[in-house]
């Protein structure tokens, strides 16, 4: 599965750091140099001391958005010791709340039309690329982890702790049943909910494969402004509107 960019609290961490004005300036300087830059030029960049400047870079390389190393300007060596350099880390932030994957969706579609079958339909090699990467997911987590046996109770216990990682936002409803508040791909799911929904549903079950959690079931569940699939005991039905009992038809009595 993709690695996921950092989620939630990481990502907030990496937005405050940049909440400081002369911070983000040398982080925006140090962006655009194409090339390591010592701390005398991001200091000089924004005008402060050098002994701020290092106070402020190395923040940015605690929050993972610059790396350090020690290197002369422009690669040459010089006698005596070599000024610490900064560039930029490979890290991209993105900040939503409630939280999205839409890199999560995309990634999935791009490797169903890439691994499509000669006789396969597109959407049924999304559910197939969905359902593994689900179960790989499941697998990883489990072999971190190493949970044991995992029933109903503590199997959910566990996933919700995942899935909030991924941004579903979960809520636990009893022991048994867990929902799910947030849809991670809207408003994608609302414009296609057949195709996005069915992704959903095949990761989350895949998950719970991979995981190996008894006694629950992923149930596709839809309800307006949440994620689409609930977690319930093995055997329970999809929600359904009530039926309205027949009104008699003949003259009622006063």
């Amino acid at each position: 599965m993709n690695q996921s960019p950092p989620a939630g609290d990481a990502v907030i961490d990496s937005v405050s750091v940049l909440g400081e004005e002369s911070r983000r300036r040398m982080f925006a300087f140090v962006r655009r140099a194409g090339r390591p830059v010592t701390r005398d030029e991001a200091a000089a960049s924004v005008g402060i001391s050098r002994k701020l400047a290092a106070f402020h870079l190395d923040k940015l390389v605690d929050a993972g958005l610059l790396r350090s190393h020690y290197e002369a300007p422009g690669g040459t060596r010089r006698v005596g010791r070599r000024p610490k350099v900064y560039e930029p880390t490979d890290a991209q932030i993105s900040l939503s709340i409630p939280d999205r994957r839409h890199e999560l969706l995309a990634g999935l579609l791009l490797e169903a039309v890439l691994t499509e079958g000669a006789d396969e339909h597109a959407a049924d090699a999304a559910l197939r690329v969905a359902e593994r990467h689900g179960r790989e997911m499941g697998e990883a987590e489990r072999t971190r982890s190493r949970p044991g046996r995992l029933g109903a109770e503590r199997g959910l216990t566990v996933c919700e702790r995942v899935l909030d990682e991924q941004g579903y936002e979960p809520v636990r409803e009893s022991s048994t049943e867990l929902r799910l508040r947030n849809c991670p791909f809207h408003p994608l799911a609302a414009r296609a909910p057949g195709l996005v929904c069915g992704m959903n549903h095949a990761f989350l079950a895949g998950f719970l494969e991979g995981l190996r959690v008894t006694g629950i079931q992923a149930l596709l569940a839809p309800r307006p402004g949440e994620c689409c699939v609930r977690f319930t005991p093995d055997g329970t039905e999809p929600d359904r509107p009530q039926a309205t009992e027949p009104q008699p038809s003949g003259p009622t009595e006063p």
